[in-house]
């Protein structure tokens, strides 16, 4: 049985391994430490940091609005349409993390926006998409997917 056992995981290691569909502790644990900080960052209106966030080739897709290619609009228009009106949260235990090997991880999950000049709004959850780029232990967001 004990054999039994050490081959199963065996083979779920050996195609997890080849397949890409293993979620890594250690890059799980990086990117949603990453998110936090960043959406610490847009949640109290910290442009500096958020800046440092974004690569400045950034491909921002949202639902509503379109998409986004300049660095400056994306955060131009957080200042304009978030700043000290809408806060994020994230949905708990939503957050997958999957590894882009040679480049970075790709971040799905889901979360909630509060906006409070709208009192009579209840938010509800909506999908997200952040892919991750590591540039020598250096992250930034270089694609994200919004979906309201």
């Amino acid at each position: 049985m004990i054999r039994f056992k050490k081959i199963s995981l065996l083979i779920v290691f050996s195609f997890c391994v080849s397949s890409g569909y293993c979620q890594s502790k250690e890059l799980y644990e990086t990117i949603v430490k990453l998110d936090s900080i960043f959406f610490a960052a847009y949640n109290t209106c910290n442009i500096a940091k958020q800046t440092e966030f974004y690569s400045d080739s950034i491909e921002f897709y949202h639902d509503i609005s379109g998409l986004t290619t300049s660095k400056k609009e994306v955060l131009e228009s957080t200042k304009k349409y978030i700043c000290g009106k809408v806060t994020r949260e994230l949905v708990k235990g939503s957050i997958e993390v999957s590894p882009i090997p040679g480049y970075g991880a790709v971040e799905l999950g889901s979360h909630m926006f509060h906006n409070s000049q709208d009192k009579s709004g209840v938010p509800h959850p909506s999908k997200f998409v952040i892919i991750w780029q590591n540039q020598g232990g250096r992250w930034t967001i270089t694609k994200v997917i919004s979906l309201h």
